[in-house]
């Protein structure tokens, strides 16, 4: 919208909460310039149908893979999809350098050209290209990357227990969760739970704030209802309202977790108090 380009939405399939591939190409126009789909908690889009698509209309493709540290699609880090791809090292991601992110591309130009913009335009001491923005990571927010980097893989393990041990603690309650059980490398970068109904989702959360537990509504609300000129997407609009995403860091014990499994059931067995 900066840019001056109008965002056309599309909803996203209720299994992956990623952008539905189906209903892209009905919603190009000959205004269309690029498709930009987000890898939702760290789950990839359908990367080669997307990428088919594009093909067949000559479009970009901008994939947000803020949550995707990590991720493989076909033995190959989900960054290598697209014309770009962008990912977020904010303190919140599993590898992070407090703030900042990265955009990754294939092409020297695109790559000599977002160098540029992130430094003023320059091109040397006296020549400028262009006119960018002061976009550039401080060596204080490298240092932290380098110190988070070489625990990644024990991160990225200690990920895996938390969320397959809340899969155990919260099971028979009446919940669903996104499909990532076909992705090869996922992440664990979150993990979402999708309540039967917005009225349950408000008092589980309500009972978790009473007992000092932080959870949150990611992402709420659906995208396509902060743009008044924007069609519905009830897919999205549906989920958002129903889904949360529960505690989930590296210092989380096993017996933190027991205690929101509890209070989660606790609630589900007693609706009303």
């Amino acid at each position: 919208m900066w840019e001056g380009c109008q965002p056309v939405y599309v909803d996203i399939l209720a299994s992956t909460l990623t952008i539905d591939p189906a209903k892209i190409e009905a919603a190009i126009t000959s205004h269309t310039s690029a498709i930009l789909a987000t890898h939702v908690y760290g789950i990839p889009c359908d990367v080669e149908a997307i990428q088919t698509i594009a093909d067949k209309h000559g479009l970009k493709v901008i994939y947000d893979a803020a949550h995707s540290f990590g991720v493989k699609v076909n033995g190959k880090s989900i960054f290598e999809y697209g014309d770009i791809s962008t990912t977020s090292f904010h303190a919140t991601k599993l590898f992070h350098t407090v703030e900042g992110g990265a955009v990754i591309t294939k092409s020297a130009e695109l790559t000599r050209k977002l160098s540029l913009l992130r430094n003023f335009g320059h091109a040397g001491p006296y020549e400028f290209e262009g006119m960018g923005i002061n976009g550039k990571n401080s060596e204080f927010h490298a240092a932290m990357g380098l110190s988070v980097l070489p625990h990644i893989s024990e991160i990225l393990s200690n990920r895996k227990e938390q969320s397959e041990r809340y899969k155990k603690l919260l099971k028979g309650l009446e919940i669903t969760y996104p499909n990532n059980v076909h992705i090869e490398d996922y992440n664990y970068s979150y993990f979402p739970i999708i309540f039967p109904s917005e009225a349950i989702l408000e008092k589980t959360m309500e009972a978790l704030e009473a007992n000092g537990i932080a959870s949150r509504r990611y992402f709420y609300p659906s995208l396509n209802k902060l743009d008044e000129k924007s069609a519905s997407c009830p897919i999205s609009e549906d989920l958002s309202s129903r889904i949360v995403c529960l505690p989930l860091y590296y210092s989380l014990t096993a017996e933190e977790q027991r205690m929101i499994a509890r209070i989660l059931l606790r609630v589900q067995n007693n609706p009303n108090q």
